[in-house]
């Protein structure tokens, strides 16, 4: 079975879970849970009702009723998630999902906004629709018309830098269909991710602003998510081991971020000074947060701190990985020298 990240896996328990990842386990899709039917539920779908777990809950509820999709994960060494293949019914597809909705007779609002962002994107990127697709919410129909934000998924990482590159150009004209965001709203974001202060408010938002992956259409916010094509994706599961090693801090300059938009984010890097921690030939810092994707361009100089791990596989080295937590306290990538005026 294929899948990969921001597909959507519909479980014969009837249960959906989104795909985190490219690389699964031989028998299973490692995939988190996202939602659970519930009588009470707020999002509906032919007749059922269904609620969004979060993570605790999710675990929780796995643990209770449906053990057998917890494994204990021979990459990352911690108990994951995955749906076991003679469990699966279904596994949507963006693409697919994107395509079926440009054939509706008569797309909701919610709909026509997604419409028009793809729209947007093939006319002024040239980016082929089969590089395109909608994932979140809307994938599996459980969204709110009125109150959904739109995951919108870009395939290829090269397409993804083309679609930001379009958005970046037409962001601050008021007559665009596509505009940025409000400080506002990223004040919102700020108390909900920063917690340890690693950031300040204004920095936050300098960052933020310059990512060009967040926007709003008509009103509705979106994100512009990167996933790898098919033939972007190397290796097999298993290859790979990550060996804790404690925490490092370092100062760096990063050499490549095409794929800085991925899950995980990664930086790789160059000309590397190691602030805290063992001396040792780092690579690359990957990240598992959104608040630290895209934070950094090639040739920019980066201080880093975070979980130091040895990748053991064909080739060993070393990454620095942010995100080891929700909150990534003590935990970030930044500017070495950025000055907010």
């Amino acid at each position: 079975m294929r899948a990969r990240a921001r597909d959507f896996i519909y479980t014969k328990d009837d249960l959906f879970l989104a795909t985190t990842t490219y690389l699964h386990p031989p028998d299973r899709i490692q995939s988190f849970l996202r939602y659970i039917p519930d009588p009470k539920g707020e999002r509906s779908l032919n007749g059922s009702r269904y609620t969004k777990v979060d993570s605790q809950q999710a675990y929780t509820f796995l643990e209770r009723n449906y053990p057998d999709y917890l494994f204990d994960c021979q990459v990352t060494r911690v108990k994951m998630m995955g749906v076991p293949h003679d469990r699966v019914e279904k596994i949507l597809s963006p693409v697919d999902r994107l395509q079926e909705i440009f054939e509706l007779s008569s797309p909701d609002k919610l709909l026509l906004k997604v419409i028009k962002i793809a729209e947007i994107f093939m006319d002024e990127s040239g980016i082929k629709m089969k590089h395109l697709g909608i994932s979140g919410s809307i994938l599996p129909k459980l969204y709110d018309p009125r109150a959904s934000d739109i995951d919108f998924v870009v395939y290829g990482l090269k397409n993804h830098r083309k679609a930001m590159e379009t958005f970046e150009s037409m962001k601050n004209d008021p007559k665009s269909p596509l505009t940025a965001i409000s400080n506002d709203y990223w004040a919102k974001v700020y108390a909900k991710r920063i917690k340890d202060g690693t950031l300040s408010y204004d920095e936050f938002c300098w960052y933020e602003n310059r990512k060009n992956n967040r926007g709003v259409v008509d009103g509705t916010l979106f994100d512009i998510l990167a996933t790898r094509e098919w033939n972007e994706i190397k290796g097999t599961y298993g290859d790979e081991t990550y060996q804790p090693c404690g925490t490092i801090a370092v100062e760096a300059t990063v050499s490549d971020a095409l794929a800085a938009f991925d899950n995980p984010a990664v930086y790789e890097l160059e000309d590397v000074q190691i602030l805290e921690g063992p001396d040792v030939p780092l690579r690359e810092v990957a990240s598992y947060t959104h608040t630290y994707s895209g934070q950094a361009q090639e040739g920019e100089r980066i201080l880093a701190r975070g979980k130091l791990e040895k990748v053991i596989g064909k080739k060993t080295y070393y990454r620095l990985l942010v995100g080891t937590t929700r909150e990534s306290l003590g935990e970030y990538v930044k500017l070495k020298d950025l000055k907010i005026v």
